[in-house]
């Protein structure tokens, strides 16, 4: 039997679905070239290889008007050999680029999402997010995350292993993590989302200073422990309704390629076996789409360098699906502007 608050969401959920199918609103679709964030070049050319398999047909094709910002230019850097800051006695990894790099991201963000346009970042690596998700945040206000990934990504320059900064992207957003602030190439970041305006679905590879973080916190998190034990749908609606109870709040999806299953999706940087299947990946992007509710998406972590050409094919075709899902592209069956006019 449904509980109370389960009949409300799934009555607002109908109700939204059916206004969001009005208007197929435009995309601001931005590249970003970039993988100074980890240590494994070749995630630079992931917007590139997107675009050449056909993403921005794929996206009008669904009724969408594409306004493509094409990529961003990025000064010159080293994954392999990175800038290395000694930060208050912790090492932090090109900083300074990741951070000018995320604050071209933000501006061109901002612009998109106060035109009313659903954001499309392409990556690149995942440190672009600080600029995704603080530019939508300045822009439209009151912004909800939904955070797909195998990671936290919430270390900061002291719990971080690594020192790269695709690990610390959330971090220089989230209230209540002051000591993440001031690194070198991130002062112009400001604590833009509270801890309650999260909820990742995916981990599987916490490191221990990112759990404590998470729970401290009180970030609502579904492992792949809880998919596997509730199922995606549960997941999703539960995550939905803790970020987002009314149902009137811009929906940031940000969506690491790594979350889903090896399987699936090979060629990416950090890749762990037991995460979505591919069902369950297009499921989160399909329930989002239906509310009517995306205002900006990340799509990051492809590498069409590493593995075979096979495996960067298959990645490459695994996030276009993931892309086509959340922009409206349903199994069910979908509606495309043209199917109004008659």
């Amino acid at each position: 039997m449904l509980s109370k608050s389960n009949i409300i969401l799934t009555t607002c959920f109908a109700a939204v679905c059916r206004q969001s199918r009005r208007h197929l609103r435009d995309v601001s679709l931005v590249g970003v070239p970039f993988s100074g964030g980890q240590p494994r070049s070749g995630v630079e050319h992931g917007p590139k290889a997107l675009r050449d398999a056909g993403l921005v047909d794929r996206i009008e094709a669904l009724g969408r008007h594409v306004k493509d910002f094409g990529d961003i230019k990025v000064d010159e850097y080293s994954s392999e050999n990175p800038e290395v800051e000694n930060y208050k006695g912790y090492p932090v990894k090109n900083s300074r680029i990741c951070g000018k790099v995320s604050r071209q991201v933000a501006n061109i963000v901002e612009k998109g999402s106060e035109n009313g346009d659903i954001c499309v970042t392409v990556g690149g690596d995942h440190s672009v997010a600080t600029g995704s998700v603080f530019g939508h945040q300045k822009a439209r206000g009151n912004i909800c995350v939904l955070w797909i990934d195998a990671h936290n990504d919430i270390n900061t320059f002291q719990t971080s292993p690594s020192g790269n900064l695709h690990g610390m992207c959330l971090s220089f957003l989230v209230k209540g993590l002051p000591y993440a602030q001031g690194i070198p190439g991130y002062e112009w970041v400001e604590p833009c989302i509270t801890p309650f305006d999260i909820a990742y679905i995916g981990l599987r590879d916490t490191d221990p200073g990112e759990y404590t973080i998470t729970h401290e916190l009180g970030i609502l998190t579904f492992s792949m422990h809880e998919v596997d034990r509730y199922g995606i749908s549960t997941v999703v609606e539960r995550a939905i309704e803790s970020i987002n109870p009314r149902l009137d709040r811009p929906i940031h999806l940000s969506y690491d390629i790594d979350s889903l299953d090896p399987l699936v999706s090979p060629s990416t940087g950090t890749t762990v076996y037991g995460g979505l299947s591919l069902r369950e990946g297009l499921y989160i992007g399909e329930y989002v789409n239906k509310l009517g509710l995306l205002g900006a998406l990340d799509l990051v972590e492809v590498n069409p360098k590493l593995k075979t050409k096979e495996d960067a094919q298959l990645t490459v075709h695994t996030a276009l699906r993931i892309t086509e899902a959340c922009l409206g592209k349903h199994r069910s069956g979908y509606v495309t502007k043209r199917s109004f006019e008659y």
